[in-house]
């Protein structure tokens, strides 16, 4: 073998393991974005579900005839958060669960005045307003990055390097439908 063939095959050997190495640092990335923007929507509920006990508590001496209410609204809160581990598909549901009950609750707070008036349970409603708003900011942008990933592990010549490594499909963080629109209570 001549001194050129030696190099066409060094040179042809190095592109591929090239392409190789770039091709699995991208599929890295891609998933570490994922991770990143599943904590992002990590953040935002854990900020609703410290603020759903300050909106419990500031209700429930106006609510005594809805205390069922309120228990639904408790067990949610606390069923979200143990799905927390059980990966995207879980929590998603469970929160669903909880933004369905927040939605009871605040159908039943329009039904007394005086928490119309409450400068406390007021600001709570517009703090869980403006959670609900990122969390679902947060989850468009999860899912995207899970969409951008999922479609690289899937297409050609990707899937070659992704089946190698064992790169595996991410589930999305799916919103019950309806979902987009926040909760909203008009106290004033």
């Amino acid at each position: 073998m001549d001194n050129l063939s030696l190099i066409v095959i060094v040179v042809a050997a190095a592109l591929v393991v090239g392409w190789l190495i770039l091709t699995y640092n991208g599929l890295v990335q891609r998933r570490m974005r994922i991770d990143e923007a599943f904590a992002q929507i990590d953040v935002q509920l854990k900020r609703r579900h410290d603020l759903i006990p300050n909106l419990v508590n500031a209700v429930k001496d106006y609510m005594e005839f809805e205390q069922d209410v309120l228990t639904k609204v408790t067990e949610a809160r606390a069923n979200a958060i143990a799905a927390g581990a059980r990966g995207p598909v879980e929590q998603a549901a469970a929160e669903n669960v909880l933004t369905g009950a927040l939605r009871s609750l605040f159908a039943v707070v329009e039904n007394y005045p005086q928490l119309k008036a409450n400068e406390n349970v007021l600001s709570l409603q517009e703090q869980l307003t403006t959670t609900e708003n990122q969390i679902s900011f947060s989850r468009q942008h999860y899912n995207a990055t899970v969409m951008d990933y999922n479609t690289a592990i899937a297409t050609f010549p990707t899937v070659l390097v992704a089946g190698a490594f064992s790169f595996t499909k991410r589930d999305f963080f799916e919103a019950e439908p309806g979902a987009a629109e926040v909760p909203v209570v008009q106290l004033r």
